[in-house]
């Protein structure tokens, strides 16, 4: 059982023709010398990340001439600062830490988002508190990290829903803790994001139990998660290889999310230390994340504008912003997808 704790501690702390013509024609016309960009993660490499991975190994960047470096974070935080201090040219960001960002003078603007649906999730066991339905956060002692603003994300949800969110009590169990907190009962639920759902489970399974997951976007939470960053000033210099970028990142979700056990191998070419069962798993959860009635229609990558007016309105009442929020079309910029949608 023990051997289960440490395992989850370490992974969870951790349309037209003429539109398709244009596509080949960008590619085609792509430099001889490949453009070096540095893109981060938002954490450590684990299998969610198969995507950016299998884009690398399938030869998407390299056919759009680009020479992609993938390097790890540790939080959407750093993030931010290795792309606006040009560690990294491009990022892999939340779409309310961009908001929040913004109120500290950040010039940050996403340019497509992966996930359409946010990850937050609440994990209970079937022999707990059992958390099936939102009202059962009224009353509930939920797990959580000192200077997360998820537990925020999670009241604001419930006074959307009605309920009141100063019955939700906050507990300080740090990331490492948290999954053994719950399996062993000291603790009758934890937030993680929902990709910690297969190790989670297997935790459960292990204590003769099943895993409980309320994603909260499941339950009415209009919030997007992460997707492609850069600074204002990258854009102005680099529009057509911020293009490039996208479109054969997209290539790369709609191959990882076909075709899980082969992204599962092309991503352990480059981290050869992550499982691929593990990786196929997290595939499996984000991409439930990243295809939605929305992409299916718009292709990989799409956002609504009106849908990001209502996040920066909920991140400004809910978690709030040093400052003056920023204005909607300060956080995106429009014209990075590609004219054929990658749909999945």
């Amino acid at each position: 059982m023990r051997s289960w704790f440490r395992l989850i501690a370490v992974i969870l702390s951790v349309p037209s023709l003429a539109a398709s013509l244009s596509d080949t024609a960008s590619a085609q016309s792509a430099p001889a010398t490949p453009t070096k960009v540095v893109f981060s993660l938002d954490f450590i490499p684990l299998g969610r990340h198969a995507p950016w991975y299998a884009a690398l190994a399938e030869g998407y960047y390299k056919d759009e001439g680009l020479d992609v470096s993938i390097i790890p974070a540790q939080g959407t935080a750093q993030v931010i600062q290795a792309v606006e201090s040009g560690i990294a040219n491009i990022g892999f960001v939340d779409v309310p830490s961009v908001v929040i960002a913004h109120g500290n003078g950040s010039k940050l603007k996403i340019v497509a988002v992966n996930y359409e649906k946010a990850p937050y999730a609440v994990f209970s066991l079937a022999n707990g508190a059992n958390v099936t339905e939102p009202k059962q956060l009224e009353g509930l002692n939920l797990g959580s990290g000192a200077g997360s603003f998820t537990p925020k994300i999670i009241q604001g949800f419930m006074g959307q829903k009605g309920l009141d969110p100063s019955k939700l009590t906050i507990s300080n169990v740090a990331p490492p803790a948290r999954a053994s907190a719950l399996l062993s009962g000291q603790i009758p639920a934890i937030e993680f994001f929902v990709m910690s759902k297969p190790a989670l489970e297997a935790g459960a399974k292990a204590s003769n139990t099943e895993l409980r997951t309320l994603l909260l976007a499941d339950h009415g939470l209009e919030l997007y998660g992460n997707g492609v960053a850069t600074t204002e000033d990258y854009i102005a210099k680099n529009p057509d290889v911020l293009k490039r970028f996208v479109r054969a990142s997209l290539k790369g979700w709609k191959f990882a999310l076909a075709n899980p056990p082969k992204a599962a191998a092309d991503e352990i070419q480059y981290v050869p230390t992550l499982k691929p069962e593990g990786i196929v798993g997290e595939i499996a959860v984000v991409g439930d994340l990243a295809v939605t009635a929305d992409t299916k229609k718009n292709g990989l990558g799409w956002f609504d504008p009106a849908k990001m007016k209502a996040n920066v309105d909920f991140v400004t009442k809910y978690i709030g912003i040093n400052g003056t929020p920023p204005a909607p079309t300060d956080i995106y910029a429009t014209g990075f997808l590609p004219p054929s949608p990658v749909t999945p």
